[in-house]
């Protein structure tokens, strides 16, 4: 177990008893809120690993990469507080179960700590709600053996309220840790609204995540007082560095 793995766990047990909100977070703590999102298909080994040098420089909470970069990921992040994340099931959540499983084995095995699963949104929408539990439990039971978080992507921009409340019931009935708001490859993202639809819906125990659309220091403490401990994000550099310079410590 590496030390960004073992901080992982430690800072997700102390999220858990002490609420963030916008009037006190620290730097440090918003850092630590930020998963720095390194997920289009176009960038480039080099792309990559500057986004892990930037998460580390920053102190993130971690990086999510593309399955294929979990490995270098983790070679560049090797002995930093930064986790490495991955996704399973991007992005549309449509892969078989054994497949899921099997992408969330090979993760754990090439360095990701973190695991970031799109439901099967259809089997959601559709209401078979043992489907969609089964099938997180298969990839909870992989993680949770590695000592490692599963954050549940429910993809709202494809759901009715009544579906996001199942979805957050099915999420947290699995064992998962997080449920999640949005992929970033749907026609839609993060809201308010789905945040704090979302906290409401599942116990202290079960975080939320946020992620599309939360570009700025203002959207991310939003965000934060409405109940979110992580968020995925592209524009890091410039929100910590706002936050840094209208709020002197």
């Amino acid at each position: 177990m590496g030390i960004s793995h073992i901080f992982c766990i430690r800072l997700f047990k102390f999220m858990m008893s002490s609420p963030l909100n916008s009037k006190t977070i620290t730097y440090q703590q918003l850092a630590k809120v930020i998963d720095h999102s390194l997920l289009r298909p176009e960038l480039t080994e080099a792309d990559v690993i500057a986004g892990c040098e930037l998460a580390a420089r920053y102190h993130l909470a971690s990086v999510c990469v593309k399955p294929a970069d979990v490995a270098l990921a983790a070679s560049v992040l090797k002995g930093s507080d930064v986790a490495v994340g991955t996704v399973i099931g991007f992005p549309h959540g449509s892969s078989t179960t054994a497949t899921k499983v099997f992408e969330a084995r090979e993760a754990l095995d090439n360095g990701a700590v973190e695991l970031d699963m799109v439901v099967n949104i259809g089997a959601l929408r559709s209401g078979r709600l043992n489907t969609v539990g089964n099938e997180i439990r298969a990839v909870v039971e992989v993680a949770h053996a590695a000592g490692a978080l599963v954050k549940v992507i429910l993809e709202n921009a494809y759901l009715t309220d009544e579906q996001k409340i199942a979805g957050c019931k099915v999420v947290e009935e699995a064992g998962a840790d997080f449920v999640k708001t949005s992929t970033g490859f749907a026609p839609s993202g993060a809201t308010l609204a789905d945040v704090k639809l979302m906290r409401a819906n599942v116990s202290p125990r079960v975080q939320v995540k946020c992620a599309h659309g939360v570009r700025t220091l203002h959207a991310l403490l939003e965000m934060i007082d409405a109940g979110v401990t992580r968020s995925g994000a592209t524009a890091t550099a410039a929100i910590l560095d706002e936050f840094a310079q209208t709020h002197p410590e």
